[in-house]
């Protein structure tokens, strides 16, 4: 049996192409595979990123969910559906690897932070040679183009989930000194009725798709509920600090 591939988990940045790392662009040119998840007749936005580093050479593997954020027919369970495809994938990578192939595994922002490259990690890490690469994640990228420092001196960061249920996100926002709320999407009506709440909703700033192409940056008030997209977040920085 000969040697077995690597497997590498590449983040590729929030969006902007020249924000992936110098690494992460050199073993991207390297492998032999470069896997990508995406969704049904998309291209994806980390395919995006990296479809110009490629070479003719390499085998291109992407990896199709087959839901999204639609709603499944009983008794089909989201929950399940998406775990079977991360095993089928994790079997995709792992035919390659065991052929002796390197793959990356890329992922938008950094495998480790919301990166659908995480479940194929978790699969696969402990019976191949592994390497994980970070990447700058979306709240960094949202940050920057915001001009909005997170946090001063001592205070803390919540990063917290627009999924989460309305008094749970309420009682965790009212504890932090400063926070990034992802995954908001068809969570925004109540997100935003949370901040006015709290009364943080004229510090609170909104970006969509933050560093790229068609980036998006609005007062939190005039957001349409109906179009605000996945890819984007709220983040409320923490008190000035005039030091």
């Amino acid at each position: 049996m000969g040697a077995r591939g690597r497997l590498f988990g590449l983040g590729v940045g929030p969006g902007d192409p020249e924000l992936i790392t110098v690494k992460a662009h050199r073993l991207l040119r390297e492998v032999a595979v470069v896997a990508y998840f995406v969704a049904k007749g998309k291209r994806g936005n980390a395919f995006g990123i990296i479809e110009a580093h490629l070479t003719a050479e390499q085998t291109l593997l992407p990896l199709v969910y087959p839901v999204t954020t639609e709603a499944l027919p009983a008794p089909l369970s989201y929950e399940q559906v998406i775990s079977d495809f991360y095993d089928e994938a994790s079997r995709q990578v792992a035919a390659h690897l065991d052929a002796g192939r390197d793959v990356a595994v890329i992922c938008e922002g950094d495998p480790f932070f919301y990166g659908s490259y995480m479940y194929v990690h978790d699969r696969l890490a402990q019976q191949y040679e592994t390497e994980v690469v970070p990447g700058v994640c979306s709240m960094l990228g949202g940050a920057s183009v915001l001009g909005a420092p997170l946090v001063y001196r001592n205070q803390s960061l919540s990063v917290l989930s627009g999924v989460l249920p309305h008094d749970e996100l309420k009682r965790r926002l009212a504890d932090a000194d400063a926070a990034v709320i992802m995954k908001l999407g068809r969570n925004f009506i109540k997100v935003r009725q949370v901040l006015v709440e709290l009364g943080l909703d004229g510090r609170a700033l909104y970006v969509e798709r933050a560093t790229m192409g068609n980036q998006k940056i609005v007062p939190l008030e005039t957001v349409d509920p109906q179009s605000s997209p996945y890819f984007s977040l709220i983040i409320v920085p923490g008190e000035k600090w005039q030091g």
